[in-house]
């Protein structure tokens, strides 16, 4: 028997029509379950009452940056505070050589011994899990002492300045209460010890060791010295063979790890000739910043030795690098130091320093004698002496870290003798170091940190440092006052630095997964603004922003959503001024269309209080609506309990934003409808579709409405809009992937995800014509009827 064939065009008519029964169905039943029409016209009943506004991008970033100014300026004047103290504490001080001082160390305190006495050091200290500081347990009542390993911690020194620094104890509390928004605080003596404010535990690491030294700190080292050029000259001529070039390339590896991207650096080894360890800086002096330090330990570790020694060449070489960088009014334009590393110099090296260097002595040259043979020790100390630098003998690998950081109290001391308490900012950095705890204390911070000088008559003329005081800022915090809901669906703010580099940015992701563990990438905190702003191909945004600048530019960009899985073409406005007193420069995006425009509807407070109280109501906890982090008792506030306590006159002292407080007042009432809408639905039970799990929507507020048509145990989607989703929920750093991609759809359509098993996520977007629909009026009329 013969079948009839069937044409190419019956075919794609058959297709047709099953394409649109099925689109029909999938529309009837979104359209049923989801409420849509019913929203569309109540929205549609309330227009004679929204008010549209135009978004002023330039008004709106300067806004911001002043309100970061103000913030940041509150963070150094709580650290001006505790300089002023240190130094008056100092000044009233008298050293004494047998003070006896039991202080609490962090690593002892609450430890005891089998006997059940507390360990000597320890004593009993009291710890609270306190919600403002990442849930770890602190002491907000008292600082207490961490003091490396390789440090004595009953040393005269170490004994005489944590007593004397007692005195910060009542000025820590003193700023956390004027500005209940600090973090933490703390004193880093150049002794060694670390006074951290509140107090903690201290864990070591899986050896049992604590490596943690605040002298190798960032902020430690930039608030200690200028900006500085440095020459590393190493010796690798035959006679560092051995231990001896072991010691020394791990001296150059710990000169490398002093500098930031406030500096600049190139490496010289020399044996019969003169070699840049990186050929393709040859001649020139390049930013120290992550990237360049580790592509030149690496470089420094291939090293071999053979030849004779020619330190003169090498001399010379490093004075006409630094000579042509000041001339070029290039580099770091203030310090400027040579680092010499060498087991010995036999030749007659004089006459360079006469040529290049005497008599100003603009550069200093710091000399570190490699091995234990002292033969020539007399000449590298010479060159040490007669160059305003310093001389340090480095006989075995223990000694490096210490002797190395001496240079950094010479470059101190103009600073320290005129007392220049220069403020800085460092990049951002984890603190996972400090606190090897949990994984949410792996937040990007920025540091203001400030020296503290000898103010004695005896010693002020020898530049006595004594530490840098500090205190910590999160970003996220800071990024807070730049809020999402104000820069619409898909707008966003970001910060650099003055070198720029990214402080924080929605596409800056600095960590990876190495297993379970969360670790951050290696140039975390040197990714530069063209490396994620891609679209600025001239430079002209990253230009500007380093400079400092104030303007505007547009921009045609692709954004990716869905961990890069979907992107959207977009039309930004790139809005961009700096922070005053700062090395910051803030950005800010609004896109065209959503970004533009903000409406307002006017409702009472009675009514939107109401209907804010429905069981279906959820708000977006991370954003502010009322600040519950000032007042210790409103911690543990959800957003949503705090704006009912502050609207019902509860709470009236609470501090909150009345703007978005208006928009979501007027969000809760239109959409009040939906709960009665959906829990009719619920009731009758005999027309519930089988495999509908949830109904919900969002509004530009942050306000949600969710109901669940089926419990917790028939569900498949077990993770969707729940705090682990954090994909498909409002929080501080997006809009819902669902909202981003519906607001830039057709409309008229709904916008369905398909979830695989696999864990592999399929979009696929479907049109239909509201013109095939049923009408919103006889929608109503059903709802009305019970559906």
């Amino acid at each position: 028997m013969l079948l009839p064939r069937v044409t190419n065009a019956a075919q794609e008519q058959w297709i047709q029509q099953w394409a649109n029964t099925l689109g029909g169905d999938l529309y009837a039943l979104s359209t049923k379950y989801s409420g849509a029409l019913l929203l569309q016209k109540k929205f549609k009943d309330v227009e004679p009452v929204i008010k549209i506004e135009e978004v002023d991008g330039n008004e709106l970033v300067q806004t911001f940056a002043e309100e970061m100014e103000r913030m940041l300026g509150r963070k150094m004047k709580s650290v001006k505070r505790l300089a002023e103290a240190a130094e008056d504490a100092d000044l009233y001080h008298t050293y004494n050589e047998t003070l006896e001082f039991d202080y609490y160390n962090s690593v002892m305190v609450n430890t005891m011994d089998e006997d059940g006495n507390y360990a000597e050091l320890g004593g009993e200290f009291v710890l609270e899990e306190n919600e403002h500081f990442n849930k770890l347990p602190v002491n907000t009542s008292l600082s207490d002492i961490q003091v490396p390993t390789n440090v004595y911690n009953k040393d005269p020194d170490i004994l005489n300045g944590v007593y004397m620094s007692e005195a910060l104890n009542t000025v820590f509390i003193s700023n956390f209460r004027k500005d209940p928004t600090l973090t933490w605080q703390y004193f880093g003596s150049s002794t060694g010890f670390f006074r951290l404010y509140p107090g903690i535990r201290w864990t070591p690491d899986e050896n049992g060791v604590i490596t943690f030294d605040c002298r190798n700190r960032n902020w430690y080292i930039q608030a200690a010295t200028s900006p500085k050029d440095i020459v590393i000259v190493v010796d690798i001529s035959g006679s560092m063979k051995g231990l001896r070039l072991t010691i020394a390339k791990h001296t150059i590896t710990t000169i490398l790890n002093t500098l930031g991207e406030n500096d600049f650096v190139n490496v010289i080894a020399y044996n019969d000739y003169v070699h840049y360890v990186e050929p393709c800086f040859k001649g020139t002096l390049v930013q120290a910043d992550l990237d360049n330090r580790e592509h030149f330990k690496v470089l420094v570790d291939e090293l071999h030795a053979k030849g004779q020694g020619k330190v003169k060449k090498a001399m010379k070489e490093s004075f006409r690098i630094l000579n042509e960088a000041t001339t070029a009014g290039k580099g770091s334009l203030c310090n400027q130091a040579i680092m010499l590393i060498t087991d010995g110099a036999m030749e007659d090296f004089q006459q360079v320093f006469e040529d290049y260097n005497w008599p100003e002595r603009r550069v200093r040259v710091f000399t570190y004698l490699i091995g234990r043979e002292l033969t020539f020790a007399d000449n590298v100390k010479w060159i040490a002496c007669n160059n305003k630098g310093y001389y340090t003998h480095i006989s075995t690998l223990a000694d490096v870290q210490e002797n190395v950081m001496e240079y950094l109290h010479v470059l101190s001391r103009p600073m320290v003798i005129n007392h220049d308490h220069d403020i800085i900012w460092t990049e951002a950095y984890m603190d996972s170091v400090l606190f090897n705890t949990q994984a949410q204390s792996l937040l990007l911070m920025t540091t203001v940190a400030m020296p503290v000088f000898s103010k004695k008559n005896e010693t002020r003329s020898h530049g006595i440092l004594l530490g840098v005081v500090g205190s910590d800022v999160p970003l996220r915090e800071l990024m807070k006052l730049a809020p999402r809901y104000k820069l619409g669906v898909h707008g966003y703010a970001f910060l650099n630095t003055n070198n720029g580099y990214i402080l924080a940015h929605p596409d800056l992701r600095p960590l990876y997964k190495e297993g379970k563990k969360l670790k951050p990438k290696p140039n975390y905190n040197s990714v530069d603004l063209s490396e994620v702003e891609w679209e600025d191909t001239d430079e002209t945004l990253r230009t500007a922003m380093v400079k400092g600048e104030t303007g505007s530019l547009s921009m045609d960009v692709r954004a990716t959503v869905d961990k890069g899985k979907r992107v959207m073409f977009l039309k930004n406005d790139y809005f961009y001024t700096t922070i005053n007193d700062t090395p910051f420069s803030l950005g800010m995006v609004l896109t065209r269309g959503h970004g533009e425009y903000i409406f307002m509807g006017n409702v009472s407070v009675e009514e939107g209080l109401h209907d804010l109280q429905h069981p279906d109501v959820t708000l977006a906890n991370e954003w502010t609506y009322c600040e519950t982090d000032i007042d210790p008792q409103h911690r543990k506030l959800t957003q949503l309990q705090a704006v009912l306590r502050y609207l019902s006159g509860k709470d009236p002292d609470l501090e909150c934003d009345e703007e978005l407080l208006q928009e979501v007042l007027f969000d809760a009432v239109v959409t009040a409808p939906m709960e009665a809408y959906w829990t009719a639905i619920l009731l009758n039970e005999a027309s519930m579709d089988e495999g509908i799990e949830a109904a919900f929507l969002g509004t530009r507020a942050g306000l949600m409405r969710i109901t669940r048509y089926v419990n917790n145990e028939n569900r498949v989607a077990r993770k969707f809009l729940t705090p682990a989703d954090t994909e498909n929920i409002f929080t501080m750093d997006h809009f819902p992937l669902w909202y981003r991609r519906a607001a830039e759809h057709t409309p008229g359509s709904f916008l369905y995800y398909i979830s695989k098993e696999d864990s592999r996520d399929v979009y696929r977007d479907y049109e239909y014509d509201y013109s095939a629909s049923p009408r919103p009026e006889d929608l109503e009329q059903e709802y009305e009827d019970g559906i």
